[in-house]
């Protein structure tokens, strides 16, 4: 069963007015007729399309033309399909002629991985799995999984042992495994982009889990991003402006595997262990891949190193405390 993740990250309100948080696209085209909306579900989760154009009927075929690349997406990078070429990779540790998109994801977080020094990585499934079984067993140990079995589980873990070629892919660990979790929602928000890009449109927003915010509004100023207090549901922390950027967050609550809440998705990957160094990390990047990686990376990592990372790539991030205060690091 595919997990459910709260989000912590929406459309929030444009600069000139114009409500863009969920809300009937008969009453969004009444205020802007060039304006069309599309919600509904992608990869396990709301999402919404809205796109500027001045021909309704090419939007719309532009919208069917995204979900279907969004299709096309799942059909290879989903952890919850087990015909995905993921999937495969994961059961039978290699995959041959691999789809080039499988081959760029997986480039791309090696990349990733280099740069945060090893926070992020995409093969700590081991650990999604032995927190989940261990806590869906009956009188499970509050205090979560043995050091014993954390132990055999990171002995599995490392990019280092991922072998990707553009004809091949290979896992080169026993019992290693593979999760787009961390990056995959941005990967796909960047791919529609692309496509919107290609289609002639030059005002856009898109969001698939994480927002890339294609243009300028309609109104002329930047969109208007909302990002979520992960201690209140529906109540925002702090808005972002965005234009050609992308943002993306990471929240501990978003899954948590116990009852008390004490052990969630954020894992450490040298470790094993889950991280509530931060309530929550949001990343304004020029992708929503890297967005989406480094607000997974920056979740387990410490302030210094954190500030290096944003220097480097010309981010900014938004951290929340346990405490409840907040931290702004800029380039």
């Amino acid at each position: 069963m595919r997990p459910s993740r709260r989000r912590f990250i929406a459309i929030a309100a444009a600069a000139g007015g114009l409500p863009l948080l969920p809300i009937a696209s008969a009453r969004a085209a009444d205020r802007n007729p060039r304006l069309r909306l599309w919600s509904g579900a992608a990869l396990g989760a709301d999402a919404t399309l809205q796109i500027h154009h001045p021909d309704p009927e090419a939007a719309d075929r532009l919208i069917a033309a995204s979900l279907a690349e969004v299709e096309r997406l799942e059909r290879q990078l989903s952890l919850y399909r087990p015909d995905s070429a993921l999937c495969r990779l994961n059961r039978d540790g290699l995959v041959e002629d691999p789809p080039l998109d499988l081959v760029r994801i997986l480039s791309e977080s090696r990349e990733l991985s280099e740069l945060t020094g090893g926070a992020f990585d995409v093969t700590v499934q081991p650990l999604w799995a032995l927190y989940a079984d261990h806590f869906s067993k009956p009188g499970a140990a509050p205090s979560g999984p043995s050091a014993e079995a954390l132990a055999a589980a990171v002995a599995g873990i490392g990019q280092d042992a991922l072998d990707v070629r553009e004809d091949r892919i290979r896992l080169t660990r026993p019992n290693m495994s593979v999760t787009l979790n961390g990056i995959g929602e941005g990967y796909v928000t960047d791919r529609i982009v692309d496509l919107l890009r290609a289609g002639g449109v030059e005002r856009a927003m898109v969001n698939m889990g994480e927002i890339y915010a294609l243009g300028s509004h309609p109104d002329g100023g930047p969109w208007s991003i909302g990002l979520e207090d992960p201690r209140a549901t529906g109540r925002l922390a702090e808005r972002v402006a965005l234009q050609d950027r992308a943002v993306a967050t990471s929240a501990g609550n978003g899954t948590t595997f116990d009852p008390n809440r004490r052990f969630n998705h954020l894992f450490e990957p040298r470790t094993g262990h889950t991280s509530w160094r931060w309530l929550s990390v949001s990343v304004e990047a020029a992708t929503t891949t890297e967005a989406d990686a480094l607000s997974t990376a920056f979740s387990v990592m410490p302030e210094e190193a954190t500030a290096d990372v944003v220097r480097r790539r010309g981010l900014v991030a938004h951290f929340m405390r346990p405490d409840g205060s907040r931290l702004v690091q800029r380039a």
